[in-house]
């Protein structure tokens, strides 16, 4: 006795896995938005801390010396302030030694917005 084999259509073969397909496609949606979502939280995290660590410095340098100190070299030199150059800019104006200075973090990896 023969056994007929029938050949299917590339059609018929997607079709009969359609579920599988679509299930696949699904699941690595989220995964890829779960992956940009991690990204997006652990870059604010970043700047967070180098504004903490930034302000931290500042009052450290105050309390120590009597004076707000008057450039980021001088607490990157002494107070051991690091940060990612490539990533952020620190916008920094020293009015006076007894006044606070304006502090400022750029990140430079956000796009500027088109008007």
């Amino acid at each position: 006795m023969e056994t007929k084999v029938r050949k299917r259509s590339a059609f018929e073969i997607i079709r009969g896995h359609l579920l599988s397909i679509v299930f696949f496609v699904v699941i690595f949606a989220f995964f890829i938005y779960g992956v940009n979502s991690a990204e997006k939280n652990s870059a604010s995290e970043s700047k967070n801390v180098l504004e903490e660590s930034l302000h931290k410095a500042v009052v450290s340098c105050y309390a120590l010396e009597g004076a707000y100190p008057s450039s980021v070299q001088y607490l990157e030199d002494h107070y051991g302030l690091t940060y990612d150059k490539d990533k952020y800019a620190i916008g920094y104006v020293a009015f006076a030694d007894n006044i606070m200075p304006d502090m400022q973090i750029i990140d430079l990896s956000e796009e500027v917005p088109a008007e």
